[in-house]
């Protein structure tokens, strides 16, 4: 059988950016996938009998659903085992893409959705906001591609030059693991960034006779600092979660209409000021 060349392994790398293009209820990324493997199974068996070529796309079209971003790992190592195992042992093939397939979604979306993302997308909208710096997007996008493509590149290739030797040392299990402390450093990190990102204070003062007025908010932060952005985090937490992501629309809009509501009050009845 031919040899993965790197010109096949380059074309698959860049197939993988439009992964997320062909997704089905049935299969989920099965047709994408085999879309972006193509030019390996071509090179593989581009002088095979048809039934053999049939068979190596048909295997590939099995359900499968992963995080994007380990697509090139999995296909490297499966590369792999494309190139050196017997046609009458490529079920090996099919049975490490399904044993991976679970635990890197866990890992991509713990390590990288739900921490790398909201770090940057932070770091890009508190430029929009502290400086009214208009390149905030760009910086996010910036910084999210500087870790993804990496991770890409080198999971592809080191996928297909000693993937399974990561595997059959360490075993499946460790990207549970790391999957777990990636759900609790993007719980920090996210928590560490509440209070600088998401601006909310009570502007309520009660007048004690002729001495100074009580101010509630500093009352509040000598016991409770940054109480207010806390609450209306969690709340759009819940409400997020009770939507499924599907209101985030809505809830940003509810967000907006919250704000200018209790900026208007506070402007034109300065008696009724609540928030600020």
């Amino acid at each position: 059988m031919a040899k993965v060349s790197k010109h096949a392994l380059n074309k698959v790398l860049l197939r993988t950016q439009g992964c997320q293009f062909a997704h089905n209820y049935e299969r989920m990324q099965s047709l994408s996938l085999t879309y972006c493997f193509a030019p390996v199974l071509k090179e593989l068996y581009g002088d095979a009998p048809k039934e053999d070529r049939v068979r190596a796309m048909q295997r590939h079209l099995e359900y499968f659903n992963t995080h994007p971003l380990a697509i090139p790992f999995i296909l490297g190592i499966a590369a792999a085992l494309e190139e050196t195992t017997d046609e009458d042992q490529k079920e090996t093939v099919v049975a490490v893409k399904t044993s991976l397939m679970g635990p890197f979604a866990g890992l991509g979306d713990s390590l990288l959705n739900l921490t790398w993302t909201p770090i940057c997308g932070s770091i890009g909208a508190s430029m929009c906001i502290n400086n009214g710096s208009l390149i905030g997007p760009l910086v996010m996008l910036i910084m999210i591609n500087a870790l993804y493509w990496p991770i890409k590149i080198y999971g592809l290739y080191g996928g297909y030059s000693k993937g399974m030797e990561v595997i059959e040392k360490f075993g499946v299990q460790v990207f549970d693991r790391l999957s777990s402390l990636a759900n609790v450093l993007g719980v920090m990190v996210v928590g560490g960034l509440i209070p600088t990102t998401v601006k909310l204070a009570c502007a309520i003062e009660i007048p004690l006779g002729e001495g100074d007025p009580l101010v509630i908010q500093d009352q509040l932060d000598k016991v409770l600092p940054y109480a207010l952005p806390v609450l209306l985090t969690f709340i759009c937490y819940r409400l997020l979660k009770k939507g499924q992501g599907k209101n985030s629309a809505q809830l940003i809009v509810g967000l907006i209409v919250f704000a200018l509501v209790f900026a208007c009050l506070g402007y034109y009845f300065p008696g009724l000021k609540i928030f600020a």
